[in-house]
């Protein structure tokens, strides 16, 4: 019997609670009933029902205090007030103090189990809700735990220019922008800037725009009082008020919706804010670092980042180089990996070989850090005899160099048809070995030609693997 089937009644007449019984389970229901509050109380801790049919006259205690402790003890629970004192002020009482619903007796069975099937689907969605917070949450905490194992490397000429830019700047109440791809480490540089800020004292609030559906992503960055909507059992302060004094941290800013946007500008000119629900405007002394994957021009030409806000946020911007752009950082990252995995798994930090390391050398890095990160922890996890070599290093970072790069000859749809049928046909061949992983019989096939000829061709385009 699944969760959301389960209906708890307390009412101390013996005939409503043998009544419900045989109706509700004729309907599928997990009936369980009590005819005192505190038997009531003992089976809502024990079976966890998503809805308690409540009585208001019980001879132990007061309904409206027993849903008052219902909702407190078990907010995702629904409640049903099921009573013959049946007047206005008690159903306004009690919908005030959570109850889904008011129905007097006499009630009409079709009534009463059409706002049981209502009441079961909004704590189902509730429920949802939590789950979604929850694996939300988690999921935020364990990139936040990932990023913070990427150490700053600034031994690249670009990194360099990058860390002189952040030392000017992080002493003031600049915004910032940090733009790049996906995996360069933007939140590394944002906890950067934070901790050289005069904010440092107070940890950093993070916000993934991304991590959140959009409806929820409101509520989380402005807070809400209890009431606000469906599910809000209780105040939730927010991101922004969380923020008062030290640094807010929006990745992926471009995912915010636009109507969004707009209101989060209006917090960024007057720092003034008011939680969902509430009429009371609150104040928040706040600097905001945000980041993007997205190119900037492709964000406000696609209207997914409005120009107005970008200006606002861009009083710093900082690009990080993709890591195939600043390939003198892969040794130290390299080396910071390895003694990372080593000292988590509880083994001796291995050595790399020389064929190994050229292969982290010469990748492309698509990830870029995190990328090379999760290369590494791989490789530690399967390194024997204290060694690294081209065997324990992931499939796509065997590949040839060739084969990790498409030709961008032309690249552009404009330019297509321009290109040559010899860019074409090596083209062709290229992607034919790396989706075989470069395997040439598999390649040939792909392509319908025999091997030798696919030979002859590599050769002629002067294709090595």
């Amino acid at each position: 019997m699944t969760e959301n089937r389960r209906i708890l009644v307390i009412d101390d007449e013996r005939p409503i609670l043998m009544t419900l019984e045989a109706l509700l389970g004729r309907y599928g229901y997990h009936v369980e009933v009590a005819a005192t509050a505190t038997a009531g109380m003992r089976l809502l801790e024990k079976s966890s029902p998503a809805l308690v049919l409540l009585d208001l006259q019980l001879p132990d205690a007061d309904g409206l205090h027993m849903l008052e402790q219902i909702k407190a003890d078990h907010p995702e629970t629904q409640v049903i007030i099921l009573t013959a004192h049946d007047s206005l002020n008690n159903a306004i009482e009690s919908i005030k103090r959570g109850a889904y619903h008011f129905i007097s007796k006499p009630y009409a069975p079709e009534e009463l189990l059409s706002l049981i099937e209502k009441a079961l689907e909004k704590q189902s969605l509730l429920r949802e809700t939590i789950e979604l917070r929850e694996k939300t949450q988690e999921l935020t905490k364990r990139l936040a735990r990932a990023e913070t194992r990427l150490a700053p490397i600034f031994k690249s000429k670009s990194m360099q220019q990058i860390d002189e830019l952040i030392t000017a700047m992080a002493p003031s109440e600049a915004n910032v922008l940090i733009t790049g791809e996906s995996g360069v480490g933007k939140e590394v540089i944002a906890n950067v800037i934070h901790s050289r800020s005069r904010r440092a004292e107070k940890p950093m609030v993070k916000l993934n725009c991304a991590a959140f559906p959009q409806a929820m992503i409101e509520s989380e960055l402005f807070g809400y009082v209890k009431g606000a909507f469906t599910g809000a059992m209780n105040d939730f302060r927010g991101m922004i008020a969380e923020a008062d004094g030290s640094t807010l941290f929006l990745d992926e800013i471009s995912e915010m919706p636009a109507e969004l946007q707009t209101r989060f500008l209006r917090v960024l000119q007057e720092r003034e804010f008011r939680p969902l629900g509430s009429t009371k405007t609150l104040r928040a002394n706040f600097r905001v670092v945000a980041a993007t994957n997205r190119p900037v021009h492709q964000a406000l030409a696609e209207n997914r980042l409005r120009s107005d806000l970008y200006y606002r946020l861009n009083t710093f911007q900082i690009e990080l180089p993709p890591l195939r752009e600043r390939r003198e950082d892969i040794p130290p990252l390299v080396a910071t990996f390895l003694k990372s995995f080593a000292q988590q798994l509880g083994k001796k930090e291995p050595t790399i070989t020389p064929e190994a390391f050229q292969k982290l050398i010469e990748n492309q890095w698509p990830g870029n850090v995190r990328e090379l990160q999760n290369a590494i922890e791989y490789a530690v996890v399967l390194a024997r005899n204290d060694q690294i070599t081209v065997k324990e290093l992931p499939a796509e970072v065997k590949l040839p160099a060739a084969l990790q790069q498409r030709e961008r000859t032309a690249a552009s749809p404009n330019n297509h048809g321009g290109q040559s049928l010899e860019v074409m046909e090596r083209n062709a061949i290229l992607d034919a070995l790396a989706q075989t992983h470069g395997n040439k019989k598999k390649a040939a096939e792909r392509l319908g030609i025999q091997r030798p000829t696919l030979y002859n061709k590599m050769k002629r385009y002067q294709i090595q693997l």
